[in-house]
């Protein structure tokens, strides 16, 4: 993947998926990962709207109270199969008020899909993935912000959230497999994204200068 061994803002970023190998069947599935907090939905909405619409999946529609980070099966089943077959996609929407799948929502096998929220470039999706990004905003930073957005009545979500996140990245880590690391940025267009572990690791294998 030589596009990914330089630096490129959104722009450049949004350019590259395209051009991407298919991942899904047709579609390049491309994971925004980063911890609870950290801007995820923003940076996934900005790049959706570069290339056009580009459908984007929210892992904490699949998500529930219960199981913050069981939702494979449902992205699978839900998700993941069809595309992979070229077809529309319909999964279920989790309500975080009334705390149930209450409706559902369509996602087309676009050329690029977009995965966005905690643990969408954990080990069992990276298989169909074509490009995992990780949204470089500390842990800690990034609850600030979430608790800062939310407000103080879901603090208590929060810290019970927080641990769940801890124990997952714990055994199942994300951004030592990520292709891009993203920052976000006082000027341009707001993003910069460089080389991540596995974009340099991909490039000391081809004998490519990192």
């Amino acid at each position: 993947m030589e596009e990914t061994a330089r630096e490129m803002t959104l722009s450049g970023l949004a350019a590259l998926l395209p051009g991407l190998d298919p991942s899904c069947g047709p579609v390049r599935l491309v994971a925004v990962d980063g911890h609870a907090g950290s801007g995820k939905t923003t940076l996934a909405g900005r790049l959706a709207e570069r290339l056009g619409g580009a459908p984007v999946v929210h892992t904490d529609d699949l998500a529930t109270h219960e199981e913050p980070f069981a939702w494979t099966g449902r992205l699978a089943g839900q998700v993941l199969g069809p595309l992979s077959l070229g077809r529309t996609a319909e999964h279920e929407v989790y309500d975080w008020t009334r705390r149930r799948f209450a409706s559902r929502r369509e996602v087309p096998a676009a050329p690029v899909v977009l995965l966005e929220g905690v643990g969408a470039g954990r080990a069992a999706t990276r298989p169909h993935l074509a490009l995992v990004l990780w949204l470089e905003v500390g842990r800690d930073e990034a609850r600030r912000r979430g608790l800062l957005r939310d407000g103080p009545e879901l603090a208590h979500f929060w810290t019970g959230w927080t641990r769940a996140e801890d124990a997952h990245f714990a055994v199942d880590p994300t951004r030592p497999y990520a292709d891009l690391l993203v920052s976000q940025t006082a000027g341009g267009d707001g993003y910069t994204a460089v080389p991540g572990a596995a974009a340099r690791a991909a490039a000391t294998r081809r004998g490519d200068r990192p």
